[in-house]
């Protein structure tokens, strides 16, 4: 059991290293297992027929079209006969906190626009803020719909919309 195991990490580890992938961006989890127990007319007999062991691989780069293309092509190692679970990649904005500032800036810009469309139809005109508060960021596929108020982070797919939002309390004259 031991040999077999190292033996699929290690042709993963080869299928991800001879695809492009650095080894130093390349992290082992830890090992779970869990017992199989026998069933019998749909009832535990408490018997454990074998053990499963797995263990996760994180792969971390900023190449996200090698990661979709070595994802999508994980069936080469199941034709060898390594059993992998591919659960898909999972893509980040790694540069999300140095968005942030540029975003909720142009989010105040966006309130103070439509806060003066708002005024304008009455016939005032907006003064100095009164009071800021910060929103959660969504982080969604193009062209969604979706928000949450705790926020939403889609990690799917490459591309994706960021967007934040800020309440503005202006004054009006």
């Amino acid at each position: 059991l031991e040999f077999r195991r190292v033996l699929f990490r290690s042709a993963v580890k080869k299928y991800l290293v001879d695809g492009g992938i650095s080894a130093d961006g390349l992290t082992l989890g830890p090992v779970s297992s869990y017992a199989q127990e026998e069933y019998l007319n749909g009832n535990s007999t408490g018997r454990i027929l074998s053990y499963r062991a797995s263990r996760d691989i994180t792969v971390r780069t900023k190449d996200v079209q090698l990661v979709s293309k070595l994802s999508q092509g994980i069936g080469s190692l199941l034709q060898s006969g390594v059993s992998v679970n591919n659960y898909g990649p999972q893509y980040y904005i790694s540069s999300l906190p140095d968005l942030r500032p540029q975003l909720l800036e142009e989010a105040m810009k966006d309130a103070k626009v439509r806060a003066e469309s708002i005024v304008k139809a009455v016939g005032g005109k907006v003064g100095n803020v009164i009071a800021v508060k910060s929103g959660v960021f969504q982080v969604t596929t193009p062209d969604s719909t979706m928000t949450s108020d705790v926020g939403a982070y889609d990690t799917t797919t490459i591309e994706k919309t960021v967007t934040s939002t800020v309440s503005v309390t202006f004054h009006t004259k």
